[in-house]
């Protein structure tokens, strides 16, 4: 089966969520360019109809004094007092307009030298009209020099005004053209930084196209597979019913045969012994014993073959419980072998009560039997509670119980670690420890159906430690949990 590369979505991921990044910081970057340049678009703006407001004041002083002269020389000629209205009216109306002309003219240094020496001619020049218009109420005749002066400061003054618009004008013109070129700058931004978000986002687009074009191949993919799986799945059923139906005739069809070789080397060497040499009893013995150890492995077999597909539900089994009774039948073996036992306090797991017994009477088992001459056994049973994180084929953050299984013997090295939980793998003859080298396999498979795990630590003469980890529950609620799958080896040595 071809395994689906696991980077790539996330490399494919990486790509869509760069692109739209990119466009988010385009139109971010776009938003605060086309702010920026709007806000100096409207400055500009706002310079221009400054520079507006000051020719309009400009224009307008001088107006209010054309009034003045206006009035005044209409007063003087006619002697009509109608005359007079508006040159009250622009005489009340100039100090305003002088005050806001100040005030418009207080950016450029050189209009503001203007503005007080045109703030000087105005004053002349209403001077001038003033005493006109008094000297023509008193009856005075007008001297012909005052009226020369007069017409004199009034060109003056014109003059002053003209230049000063003259400035302000062209100063208007290079305002107006730098807020067309904001304007300008404004659009230009605008226009290349929505069509980069237009980029980015069909790049973003196609590649999540793509992305989806993948996971659909790969659904399709998985579906396949998954259809495989299930007829691979119904084909292991059916192999496994077919084992199962061999595993009741090998218990009982092949046992009937065993018994019977037993029975008969037994009832011949009661009847003949008498007549055979000590070749021939060893002879019986043999087959007598090897009958035996053939009776026992189709019991160990039938056992292995039963764990994984034992139907029985989960319950809450006390180890303590389980544990005294493997040691209560184990009691005379203990004793003879003068075995000195510890255990410790054991917890309540949820489990099957019949594959904890095959777990630990195999265990305990190992501990009576691979045992040094010269040393006193010792059996020792802990537990204590661990976290799923301190092995990595277990769930972390999940509670489990680490129960170990020590004794002093003979132990083993550790590279044979792997191959000691395999059916028939033995480190030691049938001739110096007997057993069918299916033991450890089974207490692989119980904790394995358990949902849990077993390992070992030793070292040869310094005795061995079997820890065995399982779950304090077996529910599934608060648990994303993966069933694991053990391999086992059938190849005997």
């Amino acid at each position: 089966m071809k395994f689906l590369n696991q980077s790539a979505p996330k490399i494919m991921n990486r790509r869509i969520a760069l692109g739209f990044f990119v466009a988010m910081v385009l139109m971010a970057s776009g938003f605060t360019l086309s702010f920026y340049s709007y806000n100096q678009y409207g400055n500009d703006t706002e310079r221009v109809r400054h520079t507006y407001e000051a020719v309009s004041s400009l224009e307008t002083v001088l107006s209010l004094v054309k009034d003045v002269e206006t009035g005044s020389r209409g007063y003087i000629l006619t002697n009509d007092t109608a005359y007079l209205a508006p040159y009250k009216e622009a005489l009340r109306l100039l100090p305003a307009e002088r005050k806001q002309l100040d005030t418009l003219m207080n950016e450029n240094a050189l209009q503001i030298q203007r503005v007080a020496t045109l703030n000087e001619l105005v004053k002349a020049k209403l001077a001038i009209s003033q005493m006109r218009v008094k000297n023509r109420a008193s009856n005075v005749p007008v001297t012909l020099k005052l009226s020369d002066e007069g017409r004199i400061r009034m060109e003056a003054l014109r003059r002053h005004v003209a230049i000063m618009v003259d400035t302000e004008r062209t100063l208007m013109e290079a305002r107006n053209r730098q807020a067309g070129r904001s304007f300008r700058n404004t659009l230009i931004i605008i226009f290349a930084l929505s069509l980069l978000t237009f980029l980015a986002l069909v790049v973003s687009y196609r590649l999540l196209e793509q992305e989806l074009i993948s996971r659909q191949r790969n659904e399709d993919q998985l579906r396949g597979y998954e259809a495989r799986l299930r007829e691979q799945i119904r084909q292991l059923e059916a192999s496994n019913e077919e084992l199962e139906r061999f595993a009741f005739v090998a218990s009982h069809d092949l046992q009937e045969p065993l018994r019977k070789i037993q029975s008969f080397a037994n009832l011949i060497t009661d009847r003949y012994g008498n007549l055979f040499d000590g070749d021939s009893l060893l002879f019986m013995d043999k087959i007598v014993n090897s009958a035996g150890r053939m009776s026992k492995l189709i019991k160990d077999l039938l056992n292995f073959s039963r764990i994984s597909n034992h139907q029985e539900a989960f319950k809450s089994i006390p180890l303590n419980t389980i544990i005294q009774r493997i040691l209560d039948d184990q009691e005379l073996r203990i004793n003879g072998l003068d075995v000195r036992v510890e255990v410790g306090d054991l917890p309540v797991i949820q489990a099957i009560g019949s594959q904890m017994d095959h777990l630990f009477t195999n265990l305990i088992s190992n501990a009576l039997k691979f045992t040094r001459a010269d040393v006193q056994p010792l059996l020792r049973i802990q537990a204590k509670p661990v976290d799923g994180s301190s092995y990595p084929e277990l769930i972390a953050g999940r509670p489990y119980f680490e129960i170990n299984v020590e004794d002093n013997g003979i132990g083993f090295d550790e590279k044979y670690l792997e191959h000691i939980f395999k059916v028939f793998q033995r480190l030691h003859g049938k001739s110096e420890f007997e057993g069918t080298g299916i033991g450890l396999a089974i207490c692989k498979r119980v904790a394995v159906s358990h949902q849990g795990h077993i390992t070992a630590r030793s070292q040869p003469g310094s005795g061995t430690t079997f820890i065995v980890v399982l779950p304090e529950s077996q529910s599934l609620q608060d648990y994303d949990r993966s069933n694991p799958t053990e391999s086992y080896s059938y190849s005997a040595s």
